[in-house]
């Protein structure tokens, strides 16, 4: 059992994933208040719910107590059990919303974690689970958690608002994390993606890749977009389609962006070739950016320098995002960790937005 730490006390809804993924990896006790207390829907959301009933199946000994309202939350963390886990997400976010968080867990279980999770694969909100394979995976591996049973396998794609997608994870346990030096981003050198489409014309995807490619070939040659048209009981409950690319550079940073068509019955119908061209920008403006791992894996990275050995680690970032800023007051909180900060100006060799390393 953990021992009886003091419990910290948080109020509001905000950061409430951070909160208790790290809850549960420092053993101490979280309250947290007035979770949309004024609003004229008080307390929990569904998805927030879910992913407590998550942390419940993954871990053994948890104490979790919630009020009749749902506006308080106390979570007394147990240990981190994993095994064989299958979860129904809730339809109201996506997949990449509990898988975020369980990249964070997944190294630190006393048995290795399988899991399966229903629902939306991919929407507009969350990282899609293409984007967490493609650029979280590697970063993971750079911190020696590898081997033949870490894989992140999407069985079947889910569009919003009716979800059916399934997707498989599975992680092995590792007591000693590498210490990393990732200071010197590289060159991009080539440009991968995935065009998908669920119940809508196989065409979509076609469009979608030709517009992309359209503006990204005036800058690297290497590209290559796979489509991915499921069918049939793979494709899910509704129509959608989107694509995810991923930058590589010549020392193994991956750099993402991604979109996703408007759930079906809601806002405008949006044009194949405006997403393929918009998510082109959001990727240039993303490289542009900089930095040695994107903007959604900042916090992951963070997390795993903290519960390294104590050893120096080093990371180059781009510009911090409002999440990873509040991540790294909530590591100082849980940890008493502090991480030395030293903002470099963009000079020749960075090109680029302010990095942070």
């Amino acid at each position: 059992m953990a021992t009886q730490a003091h419990s910290l006390s948080y109020g509001g809804c905000n950061f409430f994933r951070q909160r208790l993924v790290l809850s549960t990896l420092s053993g101490r006790p979280v309250k947290i208040r007035k979770i949309r207390a004024k609003d004229e829907n008080p307390g929990l959301r569904d998805f927030e719910a879910s992913f407590v009933r998550l942390l419940d199946k993954i871990t053994n000994g948890s104490r979790i107590e919630i009020n009749q309202t749902g506006t308080t939350l106390y979570y007394q963390p147990g240990l981190l059990y994993g095994g064989s886990v299958e979860h129904d997400c809730s339809t109201h976010r996506s997949i990449g919303y509990y898988l975020e968080s369980l990249l964070c867990l997944a190294p630190f279980m006393k048995h290795p974690l399988r899991v399966v999770l229903r629902g939306i694969t991919n929407d507009q909100i969350d990282p899609s689970v293409d984007v967490l394979k493609a650029t979280a995976l590697p970063l993971l591996k750079q911190f020696g958690i590898d081997g033949e049973s870490f894989e992140l396998k999407i069985v079947r794609r889910g569009m919003p608002p009716g979800g059916g997608g399934e997707v498989f994870f599975s992680c092995p346990v590792r007591k000693l994390l590498k210490p990393i030096q990732l200071t010197d981003p590289g060159k991009i050198k080539r440009i991968r993606g995935m065009a998908y489409s669920v119940r809508v014309s196989p065409q979509i995807a076609n469009r979608i890749v030709e517009s992309c490619r359209n503006i990204l070939n005036k800058f690297i040659p290497d590209i290559y977009i796979y489509t991915d048209h499921m069918k049939g009981v793979n494709s899910g409950k509704s129509p959608g389609f989107g694509l995810s690319l991923v930058a590589e550079t010549t020392n193994g940073t991956f750099l993402s962006a991604e979109l996703a068509s408007n759930p079906q019955g809601q806002g405008a119908a949006v044009l194949p070739e405006d997403l393929g061209r918009n998510c082109a920008k959001l990727l240039l403006e993303e490289i542009y950016r900089g930095g040695c791992v994107d903007s959604t894996n900042q916090s992951l990275v963070l997390l795993l320098m903290t519960l390294g050995q104590q050893d120096v680690s080093k990371v180059l970032l781009g510009p911090l995002s409002p999440y990873t800023i509040e991540f790294l007051r909530h590591l100082k909180s849980f940890f008493q960790i502090m991480f030395k900060i030293e903002t470099k100006p963009c000079g020749e060799e960075l090109k680029g937005g302010e990095k942070s390393h």
